[in-house]
């Protein structure tokens, strides 16, 4: 079944009216100050809508990944950047797929009702970047603890979550028969790991969005925070980055719809030589055109979805949906900074704080080029690249 715009009504409606409580001046303050919107990510939480994925049994709705995907829909359209909280949705894929019971029944109902926040993913580091079976980062058991020493970059939110997931190398490439063998997940403390062997260093960036390097040294994590089978991580890590990707794909066709929105709104009320400047086709032709793609990207974004919820794999379909999502959502950028003109540089317009955020998607999680080679060589059947 193909979704639109009725599907899920009751669900957008309760979201949109959650958001319509914090309009753009809030954002944009928040923006502006690079300060975290505290209040409307415990909104979200009390509401229950960052625990979507959580089963009902653990305190959660018992949601699948398209209904948190239309969630990352919906605060981005509303001008809001789910990006502050986007981590708590992706994250649960590899917690709820390869966590044991006990670890579900720990952390599951505490991150349901906020009083944890899983918000921060521990994969990228700086000498390797997208090349993840190459990561240096090592977890060597002793006893009953795993050591950890590294380095990790781009980690996100790590002030404002209690726990990391955190892939690392449990045995050294040079003794493993594939290179995607060896690495394992972890579910790490954060307020007992910083100063105890794990250091944290914000960046600064431009899209304003908290984010940081990280340093362990020597840092001691019980037996018991390895999620699923010691050497599998890679494997388990793949359902986060498909939810992730999705989700992405979901936020940049929020940001897509405000667009064009906004520039509709715009073009219809801004009046040059007597006429409305939407009356002119060279204005109306671009944000028709950012339309149609928005909508395009919007049907994959769903068929990812839906085989992430159906337990099918869906890597090309998460993988597409991105970058279709952050193409659109780029493109819409452009087009509404061009109808917007000068004004579009105002703060007050919030048209430069969404021009910014929605850029990202063309790097972040995964760069564009890395999803074209991907299709070419896992779809296309032409020859590995890299």
């Amino acid at each position: 079944m193909i979704a639109d715009e009725e599907d899920h009504r009751d669900l957008r409606d309760a979201l949109r009216a959650l958001c319509a409580e914090f309009p753009a001046e809030y954002h944009r303050k928040h923006g502006a100050a690079e300060t975290y919107p505290e209040e409307f990510i415990t909104a979200l939480t009390e509401a229950g809508w960052l625990a979507a994925m959580i089963p009902e049994e653990y305190g959660g709705s018992g949601l699948g990944l398209t209904e948190a995907s239309i969630i990352m829909e919906e605060i981005n359209r509303s001008g809001g950047n789910a990006g502050h909280c986007h981590g708590q949705m992706y994250n649960m894929g590899t917690l709820l797929r390869h966590g044991s019971e006990a670890q579900k029944k720990e952390f599951l109902p505490k991150i349901a009702s906020g009083e944890l926040r899983l918000q921060s993913m521990g994969v990228t580091e700086p000498t390797t970047g997208t090349d993840t079976t190459k990561l240096k980062t090592t977890a060597v058991k002793k006893g009953d603890r795993y050591v950890v020493n590294g380095q990790k970059v781009w980690i996100s939110r790590i002030q404002h979550s209690d726990l990391m997931i955190l892939l690392a190398r449990t045995t050294p490439l040079a003794d493993v028969q594939r290179k995607s063998q060896g690495l394992s997940i972890f579910l790490v403390d954060l307020k007992e790991a910083i100063g105890n062997g794990l250091s944290v260093t914000p960046i600064r960036n431009m899209v304003g969005h908290e984010t940081n390097e990280l340093f362990f040294d020597d840092l001691e994590i019980p037996a018991e925070s390895l999620i699923g089978e010691e050497g599998r991580g890679f494997k388990y890590i793949l359902d986060g980055l498909n939810a992730e990707r999705t989700l992405i794909a979901a936020e940049c066709i929020g940001d897509g719809y405000w667009f064009v929105d906004k520039m509709v709104a715009y073009a219809n009320e801004r009046t040059v030589f007597e006429r409305p400047i939407g009356q002119n086709q060279g204005v109306q032709f671009p944000i028709a055109r950012a339309y149609v793609d928005i909508e395009a990207a919007n049907l994959m974004r769903f068929k990812a979805a839906r085989k992430f919820d159906a337990h099918a794999d869906c890597g090309v379909e998460a993988n597409m949906a991105k970058l279709l999502a952050a193409d659109a959502s780029w493109k819409a950028a452009n087009v509404c900074l061009q109808t917007f003109g000068g004004f579009g540089f105002a703060e007050e317009y919030d048209v430069e704080r969404k021009f910014r955020e929605t850029r990202l998607y063309q790097v972040a999680p995964i760069s564009t080029n890395f999803i074209l080679s991907y299709v070419a060589e896992h779809v296309l059947g032409l020859p590995r690249s890299f």
